[in-house]
């Protein structure tokens, strides 16, 4: 790496600046948030886990992207995640930056039935 970059060089692929609701599954408890950057490896998202259950390593969470960003109807993103960084910052937000290890997009009309 050359001395100049910083960490934010590294990553592999080119993140999107995309505000989409999300929820994260840990066990029975499903837990809201919104992403705030986007890429097919990765994620960063916001949510309040003040009183909740905290992420640790690998979880399942799905994104809601719609029909602004996917250009056409609205559609979900399962996802499965691995936890790289937990900050906690501003009032009751925490912000988690989370690789994308696998996921599966499913359209609106395929979650409802």
């Amino acid at each position: 790496m050359n001395p100049q970059q910083s960490p934010k060089d590294r990553r592999q692929r080119r993140r999107f600046g995309v505000n989409a609701a999300l929820t994260v599954f840990i066990g029975r408890h499903e837990i809201p948030g919104f992403t705030r950057d986007l890429s097919n490896l990765g994620v960063y998202f916001f949510m309040d886990l003040v009183g909740k259950v905290p992420i640790d390593e690998d979880f399942e969470f799905l994104i809601e992207l719609p029909p602004e960003i996917t250009l056409s109807s609205c559609c979900f993103v399962r996802c499965m995640g691995h936890v790289v960084r937990t900050d906690h910052g501003s009032a009751q937000l925490t912000g988690i930056a989370a690789r994308i290890l696998r996921y599966s997009i499913e359209r609106e009309t395929a979650l409802s039935a």
